[in-house]
């Protein structure tokens, strides 16, 4: 078998490799590992930036999202340059993440998460990690892990505290077990309605990142527990969570949430007076999109691979996927109207 290790690799990871529950075995299974990452904002910059550092083989990037401004307080990987150019987060993670070097090959997604992309960004994944900041792709996730016996972490924060549960498939409880259904929206706290602190996403992007090493080294595998870190007060609390013979999903085997994604087409960001809105069909031809636009539009920017307008009192922002991010409404129905009347056609 090929060692992952480089001739630099001894010194590089020489403190890791002393940590004597990790050990040069449980290094060299890192190096080797891929992981994908979904979403590269506050929790996922924790993440990537951990990972990469520890030196994992492949790290795979998947980010719908756009930097601005108010992410910088929480979010490690960006800086105001990428916010003042509205850069795709995954670009500019990307970006960070390759001035820290070492081996990890890293690939980029700036897509939207769900039922068609799924399988093929996983595709030789040893473990999926949650950075998302909605309900509907957790759930998504948890049904294809348990599918596919999986292994992810769930991860999430809001205020001063946050929450991990690690989730092995066929060796304890998936998501499902621990929250049956997501509650109805408007009856939790988000990030929009009670903020969130730095010190709480790195907490818990930490304790996701711990888990995730100990679960590619491959010398113990954690209990699953859901795990209460509170930033704020600190506190920490450690809850064990065990399966359900009831479960809809790893006992019933009944995916919903998975066979529901196709259906998606609109979604309002957390945090974000901004709906994104998933085009069907074919991926247009930005150039001509852009030649369209601009007669109407107040301007037009091409930045990267994306295209950026200013039409009324809405910045609409396209991916070449097709996808669509449009700022200033948080009305999935006007967010749509705008995207057949400007984009669709």
């Amino acid at each position: 078998m090929v060692s992952a290790m480089t001739p630099s690799t001894p010194q590089r990871f020489d403190r890791q490799v002393r940590f004597a529950a990790l050990g040069t075995e449980g290094q060299e299974r890192i190096g080797k590992a891929r992981v994908l990452l979904v979403g590269t904002g506050a929790l996922g910059g924790v993440l990537a930036q951990s990972l990469v550092r520890a030196g994992v083989g492949e790290l795979v990037l998947a980010d719908r999202d756009i930097v601005e401004l108010s992410n910088l307080p929480r979010q490690v990987l960006f800086d105001e340059s990428h916010a003042q150019q509205g850069q795709a987060k995954v670009l500019a993670a990307a970006e960070t993440l390759a001035r820290i070097g070492g081996p990890t090959h890293i690939s980029c997604h700036a897509v939207h998460v769900d039922g068609r992309n799924l399988a093929e960004l996983s595709e030789g994944c040893h473990l999926i990690l949650d950075g998302t900041d909605n309900l509907s792709t957790r759930y998504l996730i948890n049904d294809f892990c348990v599918q596919h016996g999986l292994p992810w972490i769930y991860g999430g924060v809001v205020g001063g505290a946050g929450l991990v549960l690690p989730i092995l498939p066929g060796r304890g409880p998936c998501l499902r077990c621990v929250f049956r259904n997501p509650p109805p929206s408007g009856t939790l706290p988000t990030c929009d309605t009670a903020g969130v602190i730095m010190p709480a996403v790195g907490l818990v992007g930490s304790m996701q990142a711990g888990l995730a090493l100990r679960i590619l080294a491959g010398s113990s595998q954690p209990e699953t527990a859901l795990i209460e870190l509170d930033a704020w007060n600190g506190e920490c609390r450690r809850l064990v969570a065990k399966a359900d013979p009831e479960c809809p999903c790893c006992a019933q085997q009944k995916f919903e949430f998975w066979e529901q994604a196709q259906g998606d087409e609109t979604l309002t960001l957390c945090g974000r007076n901004t709906v994104q809105v998933q085009r069907q069909g074919a991926a247009p031809d930005m150039d001509l999109l852009a030649e369209r636009l601009q007669p109407t539009a107040k301007r037009v920017v091409r930045a990267g691979p994306l295209l950026r307008a200013e039409i009324e009192d809405l910045v609409l922002t396209v991916f070449p996927d097709g996808r669509t991010l449009i700022e200033g409404t948080d009305d999935p129905h006007r967010a749509q109207g705008m995207f057949d009347r400007w984009i669709g056609g």
